[in-house]
């Protein structure tokens, strides 16, 4: 999952990005209000992590007009604004989820989870494919019984493939997700992931839609 951060507090904003990679997602911070209304229009991220109190542009004036935009990622807000008024004008605004600093990390992770689970259609933080199970809480992964050790990459790979299985996922798709912003990652770096995380499984756990993408079956054997 490809995490836009917008945060301009260089505390706050180390602190979140690492404490999110340790659970395999990806991290692209942002500083400015300006450059965080750019990466929303791109629509390249599966959410945004948006302060409002930020240089160049207000946050809630980013928020306002991506959704005018017609521009769909989720958003959660991460704000002191505490009064009542200033919630009701983020959630107005088109945030899907408010959140008064100061937070606890693990309540932040929570809120991701539980929006992911909603965008995907999901009701709980397990998932299951035939002999595949991942907890999205613990990061845990199983294939027929056993427990099985991967990177942070992998789980990032294994996750967005099991919440869409029995779909075809795009490899532009993929590559937003897993790499973000990060244009210094090589053209064949989506192919290596692939094939790791098949010698951890399978080789016939992850299908090839030849100049598409990639598709976990509903019932992987």
């Amino acid at each position: 999952m490809h995490i836009i951060l917008v945060e301009d507090d260089p505390q706050l904003g180390i602190a979140i990005q690492r404490a999110l990679e340790r659970l395999a997602y990806t991290v692209s911070w942002l500083r400015d209000g300006r450059e965080a209304l750019a990466a929303l229009q791109d629509q390249t991220a599966d959410l945004v992590l948006l302060d409002l109190g930020l240089p160049g542009k207000d946050g809630l004036d980013v928020l306002t007009e991506a959704r005018r935009m017609r521009v769909g990622t989720p958003v959660i807000v991460m704000t002191a604004r505490d009064g009542l008024d200033a919630r009701v004008r983020g959630l107005d605004a088109g945030a899907d989820d408010y959140l008064i600093k100061p937070f606890h990390l693990e309540e932040l992770a929570a809120r991701i989870r539980s929006l992911t689970r909603r965008a995907q259609g999901l009701a709980a933080n397990r998932i299951e494919a035939g002999a595949l199970s991942l907890d999205l809480g613990t990061s845990e992964v199983a294939f027929r019984g056993q427990p099985v050790e991967l990177t942070r990459r992998e789980f990032s790979l294994l996750q967005i493939l099991m919440e869409r299985a029995g779909r075809l996922v795009r490899r532009e798709s993929l590559e937003n997700s897993l790499y973000g912003l990060d244009n210094a990652v090589g053209s064949s770096a989506l192919e290596v992931l692939v094939h790791a995380l098949r010698r951890k499984l399978s080789f016939d756990t992850i299908q090839t839609v030849r100049g598409f993408g990639y598709m976990i079956p509903r019932e992987p054997k």
